[in-house]
């Protein structure tokens, strides 16, 4: 059996958050996009601040905030500098998303959520970012 090079392409991590949001607007699906890519960022530290550096397109009101938080928030945590495109006034919400929609989980998701995500009125867990990939690469912070 013949693999395409579109079907292989599609098999390959993203190697950026341009790349992650370019694949979200063709139409796959955002969350499993960002796993990816993390697992791509925490395994390649030569190349993490090029994987940030890129304006991602475009993708919605939500995954645009979402994308400048991660990139701020893996600039901060791996003391990269944080590139200019998360200020951009797209990059905020104007009204507050909780992760995970559940009523009991809001009070927790107000006091764990990382500052980079917190300031774009994203709530999530403190642990939004961890992937397995990452606890190998804590060593090379």
């Amino acid at each position: 059996m013949r693999v395409t090079k579109q079907a292989a392409s599609r098999h390959v991590r993203p190697r950026s958050l341009h790349e992650v949001a370019e694949r979200t607007r063709s139409g796959q699906t955002f969350d499993p996009g960002l796993r990816e890519f993390l697992d791509e960022f925490y395994s390649h530290p030569e190349r993490r601040q090029d994987m940030i550096a890129d304006e991602p397109c475009a993708v919605g009101a939500v995954q645009d905030a979402y994308l400048a938080a991660v990139a701020e928030h893996l600039a901060e945590c791996w003391r990269l500098r944080c590139p200019d495109w998360v200020q951009s006034e797209r990059r905020f919400l104007q009204r507050p998303f909780f992760a995970g929609g559940l009523e009991d989980l809001k009070a927790t998701l107000l006091v764990e959520s990382p500052v980079a995500f917190r300031r774009r009125m994203l709530f999530v867990g403190r642990d939004v970012l961890d992937r397995p990939r990452r606890l190998s690469a804590a060593g090379d912070r």
